[in-house]
């Protein structure tokens, strides 16, 4: 798969920080200047991050686990829920509910509840009830999908969290480190990195930066599911020899 070069990060704005009297001191080992008012990010030191970061979780998606993606702001919204659901990942852009991570066994009573929601719209005795309980249902359906939707397949806690913007998903980091999950996360200079695990230095709010940064992590991902495809399917068609090979054996 084709690298991401230096330019490609130039040409999607991912170099440009915040203003510098907004800066967080920690992100200076990524910082390369001040221009105009404006630091800007070493994208040298951006590459660099962006590779160990994607090692890291195309092992973690080898190994079969998942990764929560997470970002509720509006120019990451689309772009992320578009990468997760093409990836089969979980993921929450409307909001960060309290006890996503740390009351999970709350979160999946939501989950059932919103599955049982859903079997019951779809059965004849929800098409007898009043207009009045029809909306209702129908409304709290609504309001459950938009928040707990991204996560509806979660069986069990995700192996690790994608965010972008670490300032604004500040509890979902929290609740991460309470219980060990590895963060990574695309942190703006006006962030401390030291909160998250693998920090990838980008501007974290322009749409071209996100797009790019979220795009390759995703065709990481992407790569590495596959060979988790084609290990199953080989370690498949072994166990089919063997068991072909014994029964031959016996045969004889």
């Amino acid at each position: 798969m084709a690298k991401l070069e230096h330019k490609d990060l130039l040409d999607a704005g991912v170099h440009f920080g915040h203003l510098t009297r907004k800066w967080d001191p920690k992100m200076a080992p990524y910082i390369f200047m001040e221009k105009n008012g404006i630091h800007i990010i070493d994208l040298y030191k951006s590459l660099e991050c962006l590779e160990e970061a994607s090692n890291a979780l195309k092992q973690i998606v080898k190994s079969g686990r998942k990764i929560m993606f997470v970002a509720t702001k509006k120019q990451a919204r689309e772009i992320v829920t578009e990468e997760a659901k093409r990836l089969r990942m979980p993921y929450v852009t409307d909001r960060w509910l309290g006890g996503m991570l740390t009351n999970f066994a709350t979160i999946r009573k939501s989950l059932k509840k919103m599955s049982s929601m859903d079997k019951m719209l779809k059965d004849d005795a929800f098409k007898n009830l009043a207009k009045r309980e029809k909306l209702m249902i129908s409304r709290e359906k609504i309001k459950l999908e938009r928040v707990l939707g991204g996560i509806a397949d979660l069986t069990r806690l995700p192996a690790a969290l994608f965010v972008v913007d670490i300032k604004r998903e500040n509890i979902a980091i929290k609740e991460a480190q309470k219980l060990g999950i590895p963060v990574f996360a695309m942190v703006d200079t006006n962030s401390d990195p030291n909160q998250v695990d693998f920090p990838i230095p980008a501007n974290d709010d322009a749409f071209k930066s996100i797009q790019l940064i979220v795009g390759h992590i995703g065709k990481q991902l992407e790569e590495s599911l596959a060979e988790r495809k084609k290990d199953k399917d080989e370690a498949k068609d072994q166990e089919g020899a063997a068991a072909k090979a014994a029964i031959d054996e016996k045969g004889e």
